[in-house]
């Protein structure tokens, strides 16, 4: 794999910090700001929010700039966003330096996974934006833990300040490692927002809208479950988060050579086990053993899912895929927001700790759902089968000898103006591969 992947990497991972440490440092906040920890709670959000936002506006304001200076401006955003964050006076401030740090997250993924598939051989396209996103799972597994026990002894400003050191350090290595990447003459803003609009990319947004929600409803809890429904004491917290992580990294170089060789039976064999895992949760969460078990399959069958959405949104905005995958990340954040909210609701309906796994598993469902309709409407397409009629007045065969031959014409009544001899052209389609 070339070094520029590295890159790419480093950044996730500064990326996937920034964007799940929050979770760990509510307390901290709200304690030093003097505010709720609820309110606090809006410090995620505000994040999300800048990802949602940022990512078709950023994507679309810097379409015509080359792939690398892309890259590099997007990154310097995410440092100052991060520097603001830890400069903050008040939680007004923080508020706004969380929605600034969030607003170059997709479309810098989106630009990333467009780099990283050309900078490989084809075939192994898949394998490369999946070497991509192990920066983001492996933040999980060490970005986070050691942000949050940061935080935790140094106080959360010392976390952002680490942070926006990472992002330095990564505009740094795409500097040094990533190549000069320009932009495709045909590509603008208008081909972008068309390919958006492609059924099948629509399509595969929902997909990732609700199927990837059913991780996050139990991602989202998964600290109180592990006090709450394990019996783990408070210290645990991290070590549980750790495997989450380590599920999510198996998971995702797991998800790069199997969507390489089938993309859609990836993506349909990920949603329904992330299903199944879901369901069988809260039976196995009594027993801690099992319990630990079943966080690392969440964690590996939910990130087996992104891969296969990322490529099947780039593969099917054909010459315009940036917007497209900078909009993934917009659905995968979508899903986060309403995963957390369905899963709170279950909990506050008294359904129990593990109810919103159960959620989970439903929002998986519907996910694959959506996945199957996309490909069973990718692969039939309509067939105007053709039929040899007389062409002559009043419809009647013609006498003998008559000089009007029979010509092909389809069923709907149009006829052929190429005549007979010539190869049939009628549309039966074939399958996409995708």
């Amino acid at each position: 794999m070339p070094l520029a992947l590295l890159a790419l990497a480093v950044s996730a991972f500064g990326i996937g910090t920034t964007e799940f440490v929050m979770m760990g440092l509510l307390p901290n906040v709200a304690n030093d700001l003097g505010t709720s920890v609820p309110t606090a709670g809006y410090l995620v959000s505000a994040y999300a929010i800048g990802v949602v936002l940022g990512a078709p506006l950023l994507t679309g304001l810097g379409s015509r700039v080359p792939r690398k200076k892309m890259l590099l401006l997007l990154m310097a955003l995410f440092t100052i966003g991060n520097l603001a964050s830890a400069l903050a006076p008040d939680f007004g401030w923080l508020l706004a330096g969380r929605v600034l740090a969030g607003l170059p997250h997709g479309a810098f993924f989106g630009v990333g996974a467009v780099v990283a598939a050309r900078l490989v051989a084809e075939g192994r396209q898949a394998r490369a934006v999946a070497t991509m996103f192990l920066g983001l799972t492996v933040a999980n597994i060490v970005g986070v833990p050691a942000a949050t026990l940061l935080g935790q002894h140094l106080g959360w400003r010392a976390t952002f300040l680490v942070v926006a050191a990472i992002g330095l350090a990564a505009m740094a290595a795409l500097a040094r490692l990533v190549p000069r990447i320009p932009v495709e003459a045909h590509q603008d803003v208008r081909r972008e927002l068309r390919a958006l609009g492609n059924r099948q990319v629509l399509l595969g947004l929902l997909t990732a809208v609700f199927g990837f929600a059913g991780v996050f409803a139990v991602y989202s809890y998964l600290s109180a479950m592990t006090t709450k429904a394990m019996g783990f004491g408070e210290s645990s917290v991290t070590i549980v988060l750790a495997l989450f992580g380590i599920g999510m990294t198996l998971g995702a170089l797991a998800a790069g050579p199997l969507t390489d060789r089938a993309l859609r039976p990836t993506l349909y064999g990920s949603l329904g086990a992330l299903a199944v895992v879901l369901v069988a949760f809260p039976f196995t969460v009594h027993v801690q053993w099992a319990a630990l078990v079943m966080v690392v399959l969440l964690g590996g069958v939910g990130f087996m899912t992104t891969t296969p959405l990322q490529m099947l949104v780039m593969n099917k905005a054909k010459d315009a895929p940036t917007l497209a995958s900078a909009s993934n990340h917009s659905a995968f954040n979508l899903a986060n927001a309403g995963g957390a909210w369905l899963g709170g609701v279950a909990i506050a309906a008294g359904w129990g700790w593990t109810s919103p796994a159960f959620v989970g598993a439903v929002l998986a469902v519907l996910g694959l759902a959506i996945a199957a309709t996309a490909g069973y409407l990718d692969h039939t397409k309509p067939v105007r089968r053709l039929r040899t009629e007389p062409v002559c007045g009043g419809g009647r065969a013609p006498a003998s000898g008559a000089a009007h031959p029979a010509r092909p014409a389809f069923e709907d009544g149009t006829v052929r103006p190429d005549g007979p001899g010539t190869r049939d052209r009628a549309a039966t389609s074939s399958p996409s591969g995708v």
